[in-house]
């Protein structure tokens, strides 16, 4: 029996529908019914105020998620129905969030925003069915048979996930998933006049910033577990040896472009400094070192070096500044558009611990490593 390949598409079009939901229905508060009718939104005149970045939001938007589910639909053998559904379900998906939105103050359905949001979904399956006729998607097929082990699918996955997370500003290079700050404060809030309060394991006041030694240390083992994770999948020893160079250029191109995004497209570079530049360094050194391991030993170094960024990270304080720049970022039109990524830079690593955990538990043939 022949059986249809998992595609990695599936999971990655239902988190960016996640991702349009969030964009779309932000900040979540004040539903309440307001004296419109839900359907009034379709026939009213166009509006007089917009901006450029509305435009291309709205049309952009939607394309990814189209393309995506048009492309995962015909991995699944879907044929001719892939690029209807494609078209057709996000744009019943912004239908909805439109008419949604006539219950939140803060947002306005318009049938300028559908209209763009459709179009941008006709374009990304149009691309998606125009690719699968060029033999795009025979060829990517063909690559990753090459290039993965046939277990490649998780990792995939999180890979693609990973410069999405690192699009939300993190106070280290590179550190993701340092959340206990924020936990902590929303525990206490939650917990507060109950006998439960004193279980939380609250911080010392004051707590010992991290020195630079060990902030290059956080940024070397937040380069070396996405790439412990792609070294394990890989095929041969050459084949991780791209993946490095792919993975480092990557690498420094989201971390500038989150920085423009924060700070300024004069400030696009900022992040990096000394203590980058050797956390850079000491992961490329590592990384050339770590080429021949078997698949195993890097699902088991990927553990340890997620284990011990998190542990490292989640114990330090957040400066003042970065708390400051934080605050002028999520109350900026980003959050509207990139605002999952806090979300990706948070469980992004618990994620991929579980993936780790998963894949060390798996029996010892599954899969072959770097040959």
């Amino acid at each position: 029996m022949v059986t249809t390949p998992r595609s990695s598409a599936w999971p990655l079009a239902l988190l960016f529908a996640a991702l349009v939901v969030y964009a779309s229905l932000y900040p979540f508060q004040g539903w309440r019914m307001q004296g419109v009718e839900p359907m009034a939104f379709m026939l009213a005149p166009l509006p007089k105020y917009w901006t450029a970045f509305d435009v291309v939001s709205n049309f952009l938007g939607y394309a990814p998620l189209a393309f995506l589910l048009a492309l995962s639909l015909l991995r699944s053998g879907a044929g001719g129905w892939s690029w209807l559904l494609g078209f057709t379900l996000p744009l019943l998906l912004s239908f909805g969030v439109e008419t949604l939105q006539n219950y939140l103050p803060m947002r306005v359905a318009s049938n300028l925003d559908l209209a763009l949001n459709g179009a941008g979904a006709l374009l990304g399956a149009t691309a998606a069915w125009m690719l699968e006729r060029l033999g795009g998607l025979r060829r990517w097929s063909q690559f990753r048979a090459d290039w993965f082990v046939p277990g490649a699918h998780g990792s995939l996955v999180l890979l693609a996930l990973w410069p999405a997370a690192l699009l939300y500003p993190v106070s280290v290079p590179f550190g993701l998933g340092q959340v206990w700050d924020r936990l902590e404060m929303e525990l206490a809030n939650l917990l507060a006049e109950t006998p439960f309060l004193a279980w939380v394991p609250f911080r010392v006041e004051n707590p010992l910033p991290l020195s630079p030694l060990a902030e290059a240390f956080c940024v070397a083992l937040g380069l070396l577990a996405p790439l412990l994770m792609g070294f394990a999948d890989m095929r041969s020893l050459s084949r991780r040896v791209g993946f490095l160079v792919a993975f480092f250029v990557c690498a420094l191109a989201v971390s500038g472009l989150s920085s423009a995004l924060t700070y300024g497209p004069e400030h696009g570079w900022a992040w990096i400094t000394s203590q980058a530049l050797l956390g850079l360094a000491l992961a490329f050194v590592a990384g050339l070192a770590l080429l021949a391991l078997p698949r195993r030993v890097c699902h088991a170094l990927m553990l340890l070096c997620l284990a011990t960024s998190l542990s490292l990270l989640n114990r330090a304080p957040v400066s003042p500044y970065f708390d400051q720049s934080l605050e002028v970022w999520e109350q900026g039109r980003f959050i509207r558009f990139y605002g999952l990524s806090q979300w990706l830079g948070w469980l992004w690593p618990f994620s991929a611990l579980l993936f780790g955990l998963r894949a060390i538990a798996r029996h010892p043939g599954a899969g072959q490593g770097a040959h």
